[in-house]
């Protein structure tokens, strides 16, 4: 069709308002000094985060076209509130992927490469207060091997613990900015799209479905999962009504049934120790991959399917297991760490209740295994520092913050606080410490002056003993206890 006169003229002044913000863009960038990777002063994780803003939601959109070797075409949009006096540009965690455009409050924005941090430069500054909404359309890759997408036999799944959700979306990957999450996902019809929190709606689309969900309560970035395979989803009802959702390979659905009946259970007995549990929804996601870990994602966790259905594992070892990254759902999810220093929080409170369940399962006593842990924790702080002051990574390598002194060792402050104020405060802590701090951010600092409170007594000596010491100190009633 010819060119009317109306629209040439509608196309002469868009051609000329996109010169002029061109120009704008290309002063702004000039007068600011070079980009560079930014943080939020996180000890174990320098770049990792970023000022300036506070992110409120993200909602991701992805396009997986089947084939789990190729990237997934994607869209994000990051919803904020600017927390800065005035943003001239900001940075995104963003590692891995094709960036094709970045729009700020709907007008085009210069974006560049810093490192791991993808810095956007607005049309004009951002004053305090004011609203940030960023839509950046880019490509997901699925062949990083140091996390983020994770490829199953039959498809994907997410593993973004602790710095990796940036290899697959842009964000502010840091712990202490959380935000309530939705998704939306396209994928060919035969295979089944499951993602954290509740579904919100399913439609067909050619020869696709097109999938969506959204999380009730906000979350870490590390924290999110989308599942992606030829899937059954096994529903059933929690403790008053809670709904649960399982999803495993459809091939395997008989031969996980035993371990997906457990969870119910499960829940009853951890809510008996801190609490109703504090989300929408729960399930097991067994992923057909070989990982060598599980993982606490919100509200579906994931588990490797071998070790669940493998033989060569006890049955109280798996249910342990199984436990341990149901209680995160309390510790790490609902009450999350501020710094990563704080991890100590998360995996010594999952493996307290990994380990107390195994015992009443046909494990070792709780006593048991504290007094080993405790006869190496020496051995582990001054390999890996102690609990809650982590030795920093060396020059050109990561740090090392998933290790026994943050898992085992932690467990021990944690058995001698409860041998120190006794098992009655100890579990009204338990309690407390989700129910104050749920769905927010919480430090170890925090967690001293609520074992104070709650005691009665100032805690804040001995557990930093315990927790910064060099050396593990004596434990409280057990004075025959040793370590190598």
């Amino acid at each position: 069709m010819p060119l009317t006169r109306s629209r040439a003229g509608i196309r002469r002044r868009c051609a000329v308002a996109g010169t002029v913000t061109a120009a704008v863009l290309a002063l702004v960038a000039a007068a600011l000094p070079a980009p560079r990777p930014a943080g939020v002063g996180d000890r174990l994780f320098p770049q990792l985060g970023n000022p300036g803003y506070d992110v409120r939601a993200y909602d991701l959109d992805f396009h997986y076209s089947g084939d789990n070797t190729k990237p997934l075409t994607a869209r994000t949009r990051i919803d904020a509130q600017v927390t800065a006096d005035s943003l001239e540009r900001f940075n995104l965690d963003f590692a891995a992927g094709e960036v094709r455009s970045v729009t700020v409050n709907g007008l085009p924005a210069r974006h560049t490469r810093a490192g791991e941090d993808l810095v956007v430069t607005p049309v004009r500054p951002l004053e305090h207060g004011s609203r940030l909404r960023v839509e950046l359309r880019h490509t997901s890759e699925t062949s990083k091997a140091d996390g983020g997408w994770l490829r199953t036999k039959d498809g994907l799944a997410m593993a973004n613990q602790a710095d990796a959700a940036h290899r697959v979306f842009p964000s502010n990957d840091h712990p202490s900015d959380k935000a309530l999450f939705t998704f939306r996902v396209t994928a060919p019809r035969e295979l089944t799209v499951v993602a954290g929190g509740l579904p919100a709606g399913k439609a067909r689309a050619g020869a696709d479905t097109v999938w969506r969900y959204r999380m009730a309560h906000p979350m870490a970035p590390e924290l999110a999962q989308i599942s992606i395979g030829r899937s059954a989803v096994v529903s059933a009802t929690g403790p008053h009504g809670l709904p649960l959702r399982h999803v495993v390979p459809a091939t395997q659905r008989t031969a996980l049934a035993p371990w997906l009946d457990r969870t119910s259970g499960q829940l009853t007995w951890m809510e008996r120790r801190a609490g109703r549990y504090p989300f929408e929804n729960y399930g097991v996601l067994a992923a057909d991959a070989q990982t060598g870990f599980e993982l606490e994602t919100q509200t579906l966790s994931l588990f490797e399917r071998e070790l669940l259905t493998s033989h060569a594992y006890p049955t109280w070892y798996k249910e342990s297991l199984m436990m341990h990254e149901l209680a995160h759902q309390w510790f790490g999810n609902s009450v999350t760490p501020r710094m990563w220093t704080d991890l100590w929080l998360n995996e010594g409170h999952a493996t307290w209740y990994e380990w107390s369940y195994g015992a009443e399962r046909g494990g070792p006593t709780l006593e048991h295994r504290m007094r080993e842990a405790y006869r190496q924790s020496d051995g582990w702080r001054k390999r890996f520092g102690p609990p809650a002051a982590l030795l920093p990574a060396k020059e050109g390598s990561k740090t090392r913050l998933f290790s026994r002194i943050v898992y085992d060792g932690a467990a021990v402050v944690l058995y001698a606080l409860h041998e120190r104020i006794g098992a009655t405060a100890f579990a009204r802590l338990q309690h407390e410490w989700p129910r104050r701090y749920a769905d927010g951010n919480a430090t170890t600092a925090d967690y001293i002056a609520l074992a104070s409170e709650i005691s009665g007594q100032d805690q804040r000596a001995f557990l930093k003993k315990w927790l910064y010491g060099k050396t593990t100190p004596p434990m409280p009633g057990h004075p025959r206890w040793t370590k190598s």
